[in-house]
């Protein structure tokens, strides 16, 4: 049964690979969409995985283009579906990998969207703190852009990854790997700043995992995704006027700032916490726009 083989395959990223709680939630949701299709393309394959083949992937992705889903989309589910495939050979549940020579689409190309660095100077100079939970959204926007940190990365550091003297942060990224991130002084006075109020706000009866965490919600207990993502646009808003007003925005900027002022894109990388220094020579591209844009405003050949 195809749905048996998921499950396995949903266990063994949990307990194996330890992957993280978004990729399991994706790769399932992805591998679901993909068993529900065969209901009404082929549904006698569900019943035995290894006489799917490739025309059965194609034809999914035939469907998902009809429904209109980006190219960038179609690709992260085809690689679901790879992985899938490569491990169920693998364990012998099949004796063949069907996806093995379906090719992933080639995806748009976008730019990171990111704040110019006189708009994020702006932004963090000009904070209004008048509340321990404005000094918390200080030290929220102040830490994104000081580290590049994920929006999952934050939420889940706790008061005692924060080492205040040092100015380093203890983050766990992707894969659960934990990596020492540096921030500057102005970060350190907006951190120290809440954690002198932020007794005030913590849930002293919250579960421990609550009680541990350096930010917080209005209830006290650990800070959620959309409280952060809302205080983020907020603040984006303030100063800039582009598209994308998430903490991600913030995590580019920092990256391209600091490749802007010749860091080099390997030490990014490391601050990144990316896995391939592919993932990182986006922002090199960002740096190129840049300049080009430059020379066409200030060159008098420039157009």
């Amino acid at each position: 049964m195809l749905d048996t083989t998921i499950s396995r395959f949903i266990n063994y990223l949990k307990v194996e690979r330890n992957a993280s709680p978004h990729t399991i939630t994706s790769y399932r949701k992805d591998l679901e969409s993909f068993s529900l299709f065969l209901v009404g393309y082929d549904a006698q394959v569900r019943e035995n995985p290894d006489a799917i083949t490739r025309f059965h992937l194609r034809a999914w992705m035939g469907q998902l283009s009809d429904d209109g889903l980006s190219r960038s989309s179609i690709a992260r589910k085809v690689s679901c579906l790879k992985s899938f495939f490569k491990y169920t050979l693998a364990r012998g549940y099949t004796t063949k990998n069907p996806a093995e020579l379906v090719f992933i689409p080639k995806t748009e190309k976008k730019l990171p969207v990111n704040l110019q660095a006189d708009e994020a100077l702006e932004m963090l100079t000009g904070f209004p703190v008048e509340t321990d939970w404005d000094a918390q959204e200080k030290a929220i926007m102040e830490l994104l852009y000081a580290t590049g940190i994920r929006l999952a990365e934050l939420i889940s550091v706790d008061v005692r990854d924060v080492q205040s003297g040092a100015r380093l942060l203890r983050v766990t990224g992707k894969g659960s790997k934990e990596r020492i991130v540096p921030y500057g002084e102005h970060a350190r006075d907006a951190l120290d700043d809440w954690l002198s109020r932020r007794p005030r706000c913590a849930d002293p009866q919250a579960p421990e995992a609550d009680r541990r965490a350096l930010f917080v919600s209005k209830s006290g207990r650990r800070i959620y995704p959309v409280a952060v993502q809302r205080i983020v646009k907020k603040h984006i808003s303030r100063v800039s006027e582009i598209s994308k007003k998430s903490p991600h925005v913030l995590r580019h900027s920092f990256a391209t700032h600091l490749l802007a002022k010749g860091a080099d894109i390997r030490v990014i990388k490391e601050f990144l916490g990316h896995a391939a220094l592919t993932s990182t020579q986006v922002y090199t591209q960002t740096s190129v726009e840049h300049l080009k844009k430059v020379h066409e405003k200030a060159h008098p050949r420039g157009h």
